[in-house]
Parts: C-alpha cells; structure tokens; sequence
C-alpha cells in the first residue's frame, strides 16, 4: 500500500462501496507480516512459548499497532465460529463497510486467522498444522477452514506459524507431506484432498526471519464457498534449530 502508514480514505467510510474484498483482505494480511518481527523483537514482550499466550499477545500488539498504522480496523482475540469453536484471531473494520454488496459492522469479521506452533506441542498433535488424526479430533488448522468450522464465511484467511525448532524450508516441506499422505490416505473427517492443495509461492525475508506461501483448498459442507484460499505467515522466535 505504499507507505507504512494505511489512511482511513484508502479503505475506509460507512457507506463505502467500491471496495474489493479480496485486495482489503491481502492489505490486513500484508500489514500483518511487516508488524510480525516487530512484536517478536519487542523488548516488552514477555518471553512465552504456550500458543494460546502468543495468540494473545500478539493480536493485543496488531490491535495497539492499528490505531495508528491501519486506523479502520480493529483486532480480537478468540473470535467464535461454527459451534462452540472458535478461532485464534479475527479483524472486524471500526465501523461499518460495504465491499461487492456485502455490508461487514464491526461485529462482522472481514479476516480471521488460526495460529500453531511448529512444531506442535506434543508428538500426538504433530500434524495440527494441517489435520487432526481421527475424526473424532478435528484440531487441524487447514481441516478446520475446509469442514466450514472455521471461517466458513469467507473465501479467503490467513494462518500464523510460529516456529519454534528446524527452519522455515523444513516446515514447508513437512507441510505439503502431510498433505500429500492425506491424498492418499484420508482419516475419515468428511476431506477430500487433492495433489494441487499443497504450500506453494514460498518467500522468505531472512534479514527478519519472516515467510510467507499459499494454498487453495476444497470444502465440504452447505456452509461453505466452495474455495478457501489461506495465505500463511510463518516467523522464526528465535530458538535454536
């Protein structure tokens, strides 16, 4: 969006129209992965490795960083979702908008985000990244936004790794091989997955530890659009590989 700044005039007002949702969405997700070193190397973050801690702090730092940098949005923590989940970080705009048709208040959220740690925190959830392991466990960040339970009314998200051991280029390769086992080999959760769902357009930025790649999924369910496309953002927290 040129500079650092996001003014309210560029995506902004309560009877906007004209808005694409698709170019606003890229614009939160791209102010996203310039704050991420940041909240990282803040001297006043306390040091944690829980998620559920890193969630919070990190959607309290994007919320502070907003008011000045990206002023018509707003960030929060434990969005709800389909049933009585709910998913790790939401953007609503500060008032309302209207982009192709569809109006957003600031109770409607216009991105939502799941975040994991990779690796995950126990060898059992290993591949929470993607999927959980039987259908009665479905803690997978991908497999959730394909069954529709999160996000199911969007057609774009983003998702958040943290990365905790190994590098990047690992991870981008266990990724897409858990997802190419689930090709294969589906546990039984209602997914279906195919060959071309795998990461892909990696970038890197090694002078700040921060990665970026996308993936196209199917979806299942009459909740849902038939696409969701996830942008993720991975960063490196500085702990030995």
């Amino acid at each position: 969006m040129g500079g650092e700044q996001i003014k309210k005039e560029q995506f902004a007002g309560r009877i906007t129209s004209g808005i694409k949702t698709h170019a606003f969405q890229l614009s939160i997700i791209n102010f996203i992965k310039r704050k991420l070193p940041i909240w990282r190397d803040d001297p006043d973050r306390p040091y944690e490795q829980s998620e559920h801690k890193l969630n919070a702090q990190l959607s309290k730092f994007l919320d502070l960083k907003a008011r000045k940098d990206f002023p018509m949005i707003y960030f929060s923590h434990e969005e709800p979702q389909y049933g009585s989940r709910a998913v790790d970080i939401s953007v609503l705009p500060e008032e309302e908008i209207i982009m192709e048709a569809q109006t957003y208040t600031k109770y409607e959220p216009v991105l939502v985000i799941e975040c994991k740690r990779l690796p995950a925190d126990s060898p059992e959830r290993e591949k929470e990244y993607v999927t959980g392991t039987k259908p009665s466990k479905i803690n997978g960040g991908i497999q959730r936004f394909k069954l529709g339970l999160h996000g199911a009314k969007h057609n774009l998200a983003a998702m958040i790794g943290y990365i905790q051991k190994n590098t990047a280029r690992h991870w981008y390769i266990k990724v897409n091989s858990w997802i190419l086992e689930l090709v294969k080999k589906p546990i039984g959760d209602g997914c279906v997955w195919s060959e071309d769902e795998t990461l892909e357009a990696f970038e890197e930025k090694v002078s700040n530890s921060i990665y970026s790649c996308r993936s196209s999924h199917s979806r299942t369910g009459n909740r849902v659009n038939n696409k969701i496309e996830i942008h993720h953002l991975w960063i490196a927290m500085n702990v030995e590989n």
